[in-house]
């Protein structure tokens, strides 16, 4: 299955070998057959042709835990201190798009891309377990980052458009269709927190959960919709607008006790909207600005605060212990992401792109102990591409992305006198091969 991972948020950053050289940016200017994934309105300018390409992403995550007071018995949990890089930092991501028209005014189009993820592996570090407090002798030292052994987390998303576009004049078209998606997700090193899960508590400590961790790698299914218009008033200027709705997924069975409301991980909406300004024949400037609403996922959005009011914590509702319909997670917020992008035709047979953009991480300096798991906080994206023709019909196009050093800092909730610092920096070349009939 296609891995991406984070860049804003865990949404990837564009769509699409063109769309990727001018950083995503592109909902009013389509290019090829993957622009189905960032506005399906696009599909019917592009004629008969497909696209195929693939990504080598590595993104470089890495975490670090101060001391604490007295020697690590500052709070309940600590982490640490460790300072760890996250292995595996290279993944393959493959894209393929098709287009058929299906006369001059209309078209139906199957694009293939994956969306977002998320993957981290945390060898080695340790924590330590002091329920009594500031100064008390600690009940022991475990190996792991969370003091179950190796610790991280593996989220893949595969997507399936298939898209139906029409023109009604000249100047206005519209798209429309399914996306099917398919997750997988698998986490380990998380046993420390089997005793707050909502089944540990219900059964009054008896029982343990065994849908939390260490489950090995679970599929899960879905499906949504996405739909675009755009319009084009002037020969220079493009407007387009689309949006995707909540892509409704498959409960993560064996990961029950770990996301809210039962293993529950669907996919948020988003909605992008832009423009492509044309002051020459060769010259093309493109801005979007898109949406994530994170905040509709509970499992993404509940903060990890909500812990606290679970029983195992003497809290009053077993909601609130993980996997509870209101139960812990990791506390993302909503994310909004401009991009500018610029393309210039140096010649008949070679177009060159630039791009940027700019956003605020989802998360709060309170989420950095459950985010370990999932750092994504990058906030900028700078990206190069070309494309060279190699014939009328045929063409090779190439996009790099950099986005630099990020960070967050803040307090480990179960030990306030730790602090936690999460990392990630970012590489993305990605290589497409396209044919047109």
């Amino acid at each position: 299955m296609p891995c991406a991972n984070a860049t804003n948020g865990y949404f990837v950053h564009g769509f699409g070998t063109k769309n990727k050289g001018m950083v995503g940016a592109g909902v009013a200017l389509p290019q090829d057959t993957i622009t189905a994934a960032t506005n399906p309105a696009g599909m019917v300018h592009l004629g008969k042709r497909y696209d195929v390409g693939l990504a080598v992403f590595s993104p470089l995550r890495s975490y670090e835990s101060s001391s604490s007071l007295a020697n690590g018995t500052g709070g309940a949990f600590t982490v640490g201190p460790n300072d760890i890089k996250s292995d595996r930092n290279s993944f393959l991501v493959p894209h393929f798009g098709y287009n058929h028209p299906l006369d001059s005014q209309s078209s139906l189009g199957i694009t293939s891309y994956a969306n977002g993820g998320m993957n981290t592996v945390w060898h080695g570090g340790f924590a330590t377990f002091d329920p009594d407090g500031p100064g008390a002798s600690p009940t022991g030292i475990f190996p792991g980052t969370y003091g179950g052994g190796t610790a991280g987390v593996d989220l893949a998303q595969s997507f399936l458009a298939l898209t139906y576009s029409r023109k009604i004049n000249d100047q206005f078209s519209f798209g429309v269709g399914p996306v099917l998606a398919v997750q997988s997700f698998r986490a380990k090193g998380l046993s420390s927190f089997a005793g707050f899960t909502e089944d540990s508590v219900r059964s009054g400590g008896a029982t343990l959960p065994d849908d939390l961790t260490d489950n090995g790698r679970e599929l899960s299914f879905g499906y949504g919709a996405k739909g675009g218009i755009l319009w084009s008033p002037t020969s220079y200027l493009s407007l387009g607008a689309s949006y995707q709705s909540r892509l409704y997924m498959t409960e993560f069975d064996d990961y029950a006790s770990l996301f809210a409301e039962d293993g529950d991980f669907d996919i948020p909406p988003s909605m992008t909207v832009g423009f492509a300004l044309k002051p020459s024949d060769k010259l093309t400037f493109v801005f979007d600005f898109q949406k994530i609403w994170y905040s509709e996922i509970d499992s993404l959005a509940n903060p990890i605060g909500n812990i606290f009011n679970c029983p195992a914590l003497g809290g009053t509702n077993p909601e609130n212990c993980l996997g509870g319909n209101d139960g812990a997670g990791f506390g993302w917020n909503d994310m909004e992401v401009y991009k500018l992008g610029v393309q210039y035709s140096i010649s008949p047979s070679l177009d060159l792109r630039a791009g940027a953009s700019f956003t605020q991480q989802p998360i709060e300096q309170s989420e950095v102990l459950f985010n370990i798991l999932a750092p994504a906080v990058s906030e900028e994206h700078y990206t190069l591409g070309l494309t060279k023709k190699l014939s009328d019909d045929r063409e090779l196009t190439f996009a790099f992305m950099y986005s630099p050093k990020d960070r967050q800092i803040g307090p480990n909730v179960f030990d306030p006198t730790q602090t936690i610092e999460i990392e990630i920096y970012q590489f993305d070349l990605e290589v497409s091969f396209s044919k047109r009939f």
